[in-house]
């Protein structure tokens, strides 16, 4: 039995140290293939990767030209996903995206209603741009994202699973885009910011692509082997430590009485109880793609701006002082341990 099958075959709770450390290996060959593709962009891919093997939705934003898209097209190769494009712009409508009913008739006259399904029936959908359509198309999104279905014309129509939306945004200072809407965002388990490269990526970047060959994604896993690493990840365990930092800093991520002093001067609102879900899921998937079978502290920390900060919205007067969302998450992430204890003292 081959590797790839050996770890479709084998159920998680069969041996799950076995099948994490077959999957560890498999992650291994997964960045080695991205790598081949993407350059630089290290804390990018591993932001993305975690979140699909942890079962949810990212929002890549960035400048257009860093490579967006290039990375959700390179996932859905290596990772062996039906993955589809659609690409938003203002006259995007909402039946582009689901689907819609039409109207056929018979050779004998009958008439009668067919569904044609839209590209959102795949399992990686590529939102290119998803900012530059208006908040109605974008809200096409939200129940296919959540429950993993479309409803059209009072008939639900289930996805393929897994299902992934892997949306890319323009900054929102740049014209002709929206905001996208609170309840969306917060579907998204990261929000993945993406800088401009160093040097070094940028110059090997410029050799590997403007050549006369450049390189091309290969597959490395399918389908069902990505189904049973998602179901390995939710059965990691996870430390009393772990689960009482994630409680206490989405806590304090909130403007509440008794929370954060600075959080509650700075913010207009704060993250929900999914975002210390979302924590808990993509610290576990940090945690095996660093080749480790239970997520630390550190995980909390690394993912915890990508977490919370589309989660949470400055104020007036804070944007007007030119505070930084990224700061204050920094701060409550790095303050983490002193709210260890909480959860147990309040308890009490």
């Amino acid at each position: 039995m081959t590797l790839s099958a050996d770890l479709q075959a084998q159920p998680v709770s069969a041996d799950p140290v076995a099948a994490a450390d077959r999957l560890i290996a498999r992650l291994a060959e997964v960045r080695a293939a991205i790598a081949e593709v993407i350059f630089g962009q290290r804390a990018v891919v591993e932001q993305t990767l975690a979140c699909v093997l942890a079962g949810g939705h990212g929002l890549l934003v960035g400048a257009p030209g860093l490579g967006k898209t290039l990375l959700v097209e390179t996932l859905g190769t290596v990772l062996g996903l039906d993955a589809r494009r659609v690409q938003f712009t203002p006259d995007l409508m909402p039946a582009d995206i689901t689907g819609s009913e039409v109207l056929d008739e018979d050779a004998h006259g009958r008439r009668s209603f067919r569904f044609v399904p839209g590209p959102v029936f795949c399992q990686l959908l590529m939102a290119d741009e998803i900012n530059r359509a208006s908040p109605r198309t974008q809200s096409a999104l939200l129940q296919a994202m959540q429950e993993g279905r479309v409803s059209v014309a009072g008939t639900s129509h289930p996805l393929p699973q897994p299902f992934h939306v892997l949306a890319t945004q323009n900054p929102i200072e740049q014209e002709g885009t929206y905001p996208l809407p609170e309840a969306q965002l917060d579907r998204f388990m990261l929000q993945i910011d993406l800088a401009f490269p160093d040097a070094e990526a940028e110059r090997a970047m410029l050799l590997a692509t403007t050549g006369a060959s450049r390189a091309v994604a290969r597959p490395v896993l399918a389908a069902g082997e990505l189904a049973a690493a998602q179901a390995l990840v939710r059965a990691l365990p996870v430390g009393e430590r772990v689960v009482d930092a994630i409680v206490a800093l989405v806590r304090s991520a909130r403007p509440e009485p008794g929370g954060d002093a600075e959080a509650i001067r700075l913010l207009a609102w704060g993250p929900g109880p999914r975002a210390a879900q979302a924590l808990m899921l993509a610290t576990r998937a940090r945690a095996l793609l660093d080749g480790r079978l239970s997520p630390s502290l550190e995980d909390v920390d690394a993912l915890a701006g990508p977490v919370l900060r589309h989660r949470m919205a400055l104020n007036f007067a804070a944007r007007a002082e030119g505070a930084s969302l990224d700061a204050l998450i920094t701060r409550l992430a790095a303050a983490q341990g002193q709210y260890e204890g909480h959860i147990r003292r309040t308890a009490r």
